[in-house]
């Protein structure tokens, strides 16, 4: 296998986000140009279209946790993960070769195909996503617990693990 070096890299995404523009994401949120960490850790969510409840439920986990065990293919590991009814929370190592576009968009178009069995035609996503560096091993502890917590505030159990649709893929180590 043939690595390219670090700064080829880091070259190859700033060309990609500073010239071109992509139709598909007229208005998403600014993308930083550089990371300084090698194998960086994002907190990213992702939301439905005029966040329709259409994710908390077996088939969507099935789907969101195979997509996620594919996502090594494409340079990334997804770490722990909770499935709201209307937008999904995750935390995604990028390796050298990985784009966290190229994640995002796959486990997306995993999860539409699965709800448009059902469902012709259906818009499933919110342009764009979120996405957040994480600096820390505190950080993503304390993330961690902010998302965990998200079924509990929205009145949907009364404990975290009372909740079916979170988990782990990988572990994500500092």
């Amino acid at each position: 296998m043939v690595h390219a070096s670090r700064s080829a890299v880091l070259q190859k995404r700033e060309g990609m986000m500073m010239g071109k523009k992509d139709p598909n994401h007229l208005q998403r949120p600014p993308r930083l140009t550089r990371v300084h960490v090698d194998f960086p850790v994002y907190f990213t969510t992702f939301c439905t279209h005029n966040r329709q409840a259409l994710l908390a439920n077996e088939g969507v986990q099935r789907t969101f946790c195979a997509g996620a065990v594919q996502a090594v293919k494409a340079g990334a590991a997804v770490g722990r993960y909770v499935i709201m009814p209307d937008h999904i929370h995750l935390f995604v190592r990028i390796g050298m070769e990985g784009r966290l576009n190229a994640t995002v968009k796959r486990l997306r178009e995993g999860i539409t195909k699965y709800l448009r069995q059902h469902s012709p035609g259906l818009i499933v996503w919110q342009p764009g996503f979120f996405d957040h560096v994480l600096r820390s091993g505190e950080s993503y502890a304390e993330k961690w617990e902010y998302v965990r917590y998200n079924p509990v505030r929205a009145g949907l159990v009364k404990r975290p693990e009372e909740w079916p649709f979170q988990g782990e893929i990988e572990t994500i180590m500092w």
